[in-house]
C-alpha cells in the first residue's frame, strides 16, 4: 500500500493511535490502581519519551539536516552520533513511549496493543520508505550504520 508511505506525519499517527487507545479504554478492563500510581508511572514513561524525541531533534539540528520525516530524500547528512548511536529512530521511540505512558495512565495492559499498532504502522509506512531513501542517498555508509544500530532500541 504505497499510498500511505511517508504521507501522514508521525506525530499525527501517534495522536491517532492515542485517540484509538483512549476511546478503547472505555470498553476494556483496566487495572485497579490508584490515580497517583497511574500518574507517576505515566509521567516517568512520558519523560523518557520526551528525552528520546528531543535528543533526536537536537542531533538532527547539530548535523544541520532536515527533521521532516515526510521527505527523507532531502537529508543532507547521515546522523549517527548522539542518541542515534543507540537507536536509528529515537523520535519514533519517543512517540511509542508517549503511547505507553497513555496506557499506564489509563491503567490497561490491553491498550498496549495500540503501541504495537503504532510500531507496526511506522515500520511499514514510515521507516521502510525512509530507509530506502537513506540507502539511496548514503549507500554503504547507511548500510553499515543500519547493521550496527537497532531500528528501535
Amino acid at each position: 500500500m504505497p499510498a500511505l508511505e511517508n504521507k501522514i506525519p508521525p506525530p499525527i499517527v501517534a495522536a491517532l493511535f492515542g485517540l484509538l487507545m483512549w476511546g478503547g479504554s472505555h470498553y476494556v478492563a483496566s487495572i485497579d490502581a490508584a490515580l497517583s500510581v497511574r500518574v507517576i508511572a505515566a509521567l516517568l514513561v512520558l519523560c523518557a519519551g520526551v528525552f528520546f524525541s528531543l535528543a533526536g531533534v537536537v542531533s538532527f539540528r547539530r548535523a544541520k539536516t532536515t527533521v521532516n520525516p515526510l521527505k527523507p530524500e532531502t537529508a543532507s547528512a547521515l546522523v549517527s552520533s548522539g542518541i542515534y548511536r543507540y537507536s536509528r529512530n529515537p523520535m519514533y521511540v519517543g512517540f511509542a513511549l508517549f503511547l505507553t505512558a497513555l496506557a499506564c495512565y489509563l491503567a490497561s495492559a490491553f491498550l498496549l496493543l495500540g503501541v504495537l499498532g503504532f510500531v507496526l504502522y511506522m515500520n511499514r509506512f514510515q521507516i521502510a520508505p525512509e530507509e530506502r531513501a537513506l540507502t539511496a542517498l548514503f549507500g554503504a555508509d547507511f548500510l553499515a550504520y543500519q547493521a550496527k544500530v537497532r531500528r528501535w532500541l
